[in-house]
């Protein structure tokens, strides 16, 4: 018996692998090659392609598709309609199947409304990925990036707050909700163990 939450409305293929108490909303559509972890939740109208692996915790809001070839670690959050890619040059009269990019979404990113993931990249964790923004290339951990196509624009705490450091060189600062240290050196942002 499963130990996952089905609404009515949804189709779990035969073959998925969903993790204990995760929760399937409406109309979402899981294909059977999907692996997802524990506590997750899908909102409304979420599509999971075949070639998908989706850790533990991740919260995917309403509209979104993940399609082939995309990886979520644990703790990520996927905003209502953000939008994955898998082929970086699509056409429909041209089959490009095996042109599929892998993107990776490190643990406890977050990628906000609207936003845009192109295929290939790999968005660092805890990065914050704006509403809107269009992301073409690789996001560094704990990284802030906004507009089209994204910049970074500063640095986030695990918390999900806007850290008080330089976008490159060397600083420290701790979140206020925290506690956590965080270092920047030489352009790669860090929490001091």
């Amino acid at each position: 018996m499963a130990n996952y939450t089905v609404h009515p409305t949804a189709i779990v293929d035969e073959g998925a692998q969903i993790g204990e108490d995760s929760r399937i909303w409406h109309w979402v559509h899981v294909c059977g090659g999907a692996r997802i972890g524990r506590g997750c939740s899908f909102g409304q109208n979420v599509f999971v392609g075949n070639r998908v692996v989706i850790g533990d915790n991740v919260k995917v809001q309403n509209n979104v598709s993940i399609y082939d070839n995309v990886t979520l670690e644990d703790g990520v959050f996927c905003g209502p309609s953000m939008v994955f890619t898998n082929v970086y040059n699509p056409r429909a009269e041209v089959s490009r199947k095996d042109e599929y990019r892998d993107t990776l979404v490190k643990r406890g990113a977050t990628l906000g409304a609207n936003c845009t993931i192109v295929c290939g990249t790999t968005i660092g964790e805890y990065a914050f990925v704006g509403a809107g923004a269009v992301v073409n290339r690789d996001v560094p951990a704990f990284a802030l990036m906004l507009g089209v196509p994204a910049r970074q624009a500063g640095w986030m705490s695990r918390f999900g707050e806007r850290l008080d450091l330089p976008l490159t060189g060397n600083a420290e600062t701790t979140c206020p909700h925290t506690g956590e240290c965080y270092v920047l050196r030489d352009g790669v942002c860090s929490i001091v163990a």
